[in-house]
């Protein structure tokens, strides 16, 4: 059960980051610039966001097995209309639409997890599997696309979800039970469509931003609407008695703090991706698949230390894994603040191996702190809320790389990549501060 649930994580995962490598080929195929590409990534990843909570709701309420079929189902669909997709609007549309099947997966997989292993130190260290498998998609995404994008072309890598959702459907009828909330919630719809609008503008103007002017009168009435909508979530869920996210529960340290925590790393990770996609092909030349090979590093540290920090956290807690991913993760990000366009290479895989070896060490202390703070039976709910500060994460890591080298040539694009580096160790930092008061 616990393979299955990861092997839909891996799709979840890898889905995020593996059209990251392929971006310039598809801009090429496609006719879109830079800050259009930017929206293939977060058009899935702000609709994964915005339904994580309510799928985990769903879920609770209908019987988790049956939500998680629907949304590989859906999630195939997607991915069909993604490989044929005949311009780019159609691509982006296509990309939201996975990202709702994408939703029912995530949050659903870690209930079932949870579910099934009521001991804590097993269950830290099924987590850590779980944040190890997921880990390794993420990272590991741009050599899969930059392999697919070499010998296949960009569309491979929507092609290559299919054999693997099939099997996936296939070993969810034999192995996983069916199971639900021990108390269903409503669901939240006012909540959720002003949870999807705040973010949806948020993003759009984190990446539309650079181009129409931060001062400009449509960049004005986006701050209007998102602070709106934001401010009407807030009062909406204040006031509900079954809320899409229980705000109280952001008064719990622990909880905001692994909510937070989640943010940090995942901007981290997609700002060192799409930077490094775009730095190695465009400024540098190589090839889709060398560009993929080269964040190799990154997907073996997670892939390696993610089982290592399950463990950890079973047995000391989640303070010390968090304080050497914080550590691993500031490191890299110093590595590469004086970016040129002759980089040496091994300075290069140095920087993204630290890098990865803190994903590895963040997701499973992350994880089990803020699943471990809410009772069981919202085990559902519990997975949406961790598994939407990673996807925010994602979305804003994107919309701020891709600002930062938008409008660069290739001959400058490594110097305007460096505030880049920079924020990647200043989340390694905040993973510090994190990590600093003793939760254990």
């Amino acid at each position: 059960m616990l393979a299955v649930c990861a092997l839909s994580m891996f799709l979840v995962g890898l889905d995020t980051t593996i059209v990251n490598v392929g971006l310039p080929v598809i801009g090429r195929g496609l006719g879109a610039d830079t800050r259009s590409l930017e929206w293939v990534v977060d058009a899935y990843t702000v609709v994964l966001a915005g339904l994580l909570i309510a799928s985990g709701a769903l879920a609770d309420r209908f019987g988790r097995r049956r939500v998680f079929r629907c949304g590989l189902v859906l999630f195939g669909v997607a991915s069909l209309a993604c490989a044929v997709a005949p311009s780019l609007g159609f691509l982006v549309a296509a990309r939201a639409v996975q990202g709702v099947g994408a939703s029912m997966l995530s949050p659903v997989a870690l209930a079932i997890v949870v579910n099934a292993m009521p001991d804590p130190r097993e269950r830290a260290r099924a987590i850590g599997v779980w944040a190890s498998v997921f880990g390794l998609s993420m990272a590991a995404g741009p050599v899969t696309g930059g392999a697919l994008v070499e010998v296949f072309g960009w569309r491979s890598v929507f092609w290559i979800n299919l054999p693997v959702i099939a099997a996936a459907l296939v070993l969810v009828a034999v192995f996983v039970p069916e199971s639900r909330g021990q108390r269903a919630r409503r669901i939240d719809l006012p909540g959720q469509l002003l949870l999807t609008l705040a973010l949806g503008v948020s993003v759009a103007l984190l990446i539309e931003g650079p181009r129409i002017g931060w001062t400009s009168a449509p960049a004005l009435a986006g701050y209007v609407v998102a602070a709106a909508a934001t401010a009407a979530f807030i009062r909406v869920e204040l006031r509900r008695e079954e809320p899409l996210i229980d705000l109280g529960l952001f008064r719990r340290p622990a909880f905001s703090a692994a909510v937070l925590g989640a943010v940090a790393v995942f901007v981290a990770l997609n700002v060192t991706l799409l930077l490094t996609t775009l730095y190695l092909q465009q400024a540098r030349g190589w090839t889709p698949l060398a560009a993929g090979l080269a964040t190799l590093p990154m997907a073996v540290g997670a892939t390696l230390c993610a089982p290592w920090s399950g463990r950890l956290v079973g047995r000391v807690g989640p303070r010390r894994p968090l304080v050497l991913a914080g550590a691993f993760t500031a490191t890299g990000g110093l590595c590469l603040v004086n970016l040129g366009q002759d980089t040496g290479v091994p300075l290069l895989l140095a920087a993204y191996l630290l890098i990865g070896i803190g994903f590895g060490f963040a997701n499973a202390p992350l994880t089990d702190t803020a699943v471990g703070g809410l009772p069981k039976s919202r085990a559902g709910v519990a997975g949406a809320v961790t598994s939407t500060a990673r996807q925010v994460g994602s979305a804003v890591g994107i919309a701020l790389a891709g600002g930062l080298v938008a409008g660069a040539d290739p001959a400058g694009l490594a110097a305007a990549s460096r505030p880049g580096w920079w924020l990647v160790a200043g989340c390694g930092v905040f993973l510090l501060a994190v990590a600093a008061p003793k939760r254990s």
